[in-house]
């Protein structure tokens, strides 16, 4: 019969490419990692990983058998919560994946509330980009996973049941010393002349709606440079070297060398939703930690941050 704690490190070891990097990522050794693989190909009867110098690769088993993981790794986390539901809420867990803009705003209130209401339910959260929360999802490594999705985007037969928490509109922010500086709202078509600050479009849904608000505005723009730190990015437009998105929940903290410029009501938006795994167990804990994200998020909708566009 098959380990599954085996079958768990052969998906850490495809997901990371290399056995040193599922060790570390495991806090194993690698020689543990070489182990269990060793144990995981007798049991399987048949070779599973192939290495060369660039890493490893998993042969046609290999990858049949991590297919075949992330559903069973899945379902246990499910036959746990759902033991977990027989004490109600006096006990069990709630694990989040959240992006960092939401991570240091939306999270660190829902959380402290949480605890409040249930503090006999161990809760943690992960930061990770959108993406790897839905495949930490997929793979039962965690029960919530606040995403964005843009507002153009009606993705919804996949597996994934989606809470929608608020809408996140974008502003523009330009240099201090800019031209348009002194506007109070601005028309996006007036900046199709700058170069741009962005995030990594592989890795940041914010890419993608920025990228099609421009082409909606009737440009394409030009990217200077990529990054998905938004601090960071208004450090790059302090210096001069563009303009940039940024979103309502990124602007926690503004830079007094940079203003924020409106774009006026129709300013594009990222819906910030909670995912989970359709058809999934939904324990007790899931389910509160659920309803007190939606709290949050309509709390932070009914109270806009105004503040960053009166510099």
């Amino acid at each position: 019969m098959l380990d599954v704690r085996r079958m768990k490190v052969l998906r850490e070891v495809a997901a990371r490419g290399s056995f040193s990097a599922a060790a570390e990522a495991l806090a194993y050794t690698q020689s543990a990692i070489s182990q269990q693989i060793a144990a995981l190909e007798r049991e399987a009867g048949t070779t599973l990983v192939e290495r060369n110098t660039r890493g490893v690769r998993l042969t046609d088993a290999g990858r049949a058998l991590v297919a075949h993981a992330d559903v069973i790794l899945a379902r246990l986390a499910d036959a746990e919560a759902e033991l977990e539901a027989i004490a109600g809420l006096r006990g069990g867990r709630v694990r989040i994946t959240s992006f960092p803009s939401a991570g240091a705003t939306l999270m660190p209130i829902a959380i402290s509330r949480f605890r409040e209401r249930h503090p006999d339910v161990a809760v943690s959260m992960q930061l990770a980009e959108p993406p790897d929360g839905i495949a930490q999802l997929r793979a039962g490594d965690c029960d919530v996973a606040l995403i964005i999705q843009a507002d153009h985007d009606t993705t919804c037969d996949d597996g994934i049941d989606r809470l929608q928490l608020l809408d996140d509109p974008m502003y523009v922010a330009l240099p201090a010393a800019h031209p348009l500086a002194h506007e109070r709202s601005l028309r996006l078509d007036a900046l199709a002349g700058e170069a741009w600050m962005l995030g990594s479009s592989s890795t940041c849904p914010d890419a993608s709606i920025f990228l099609r608000s421009c082409q909606q505005a009737g440009f394409e723009p030009t990217v200077a440079f990529h990054t998905d730190d938004y601090f960071a990015i208004q450090g790059f437009v302090a210096a001069g070297m563009g303009v940039s998105f940024i979103p309502d929940l990124a602007l926690v903290s503004v830079r007094d060398d940079i203003v924020i410029r409106s774009l006026g009501p129709r300013a594009p938006v990222r819906r910030i939703l909670a995912a989970t795994l359709a058809e999934s167990f939904c324990s007790p804990a899931r389910q509160a930690m659920l309803e007190i994200l939606a709290e949050v998020g309509a709390e932070f909708a009914g109270g806009r941050r105004t503040l960053a566009l009166a510099s």
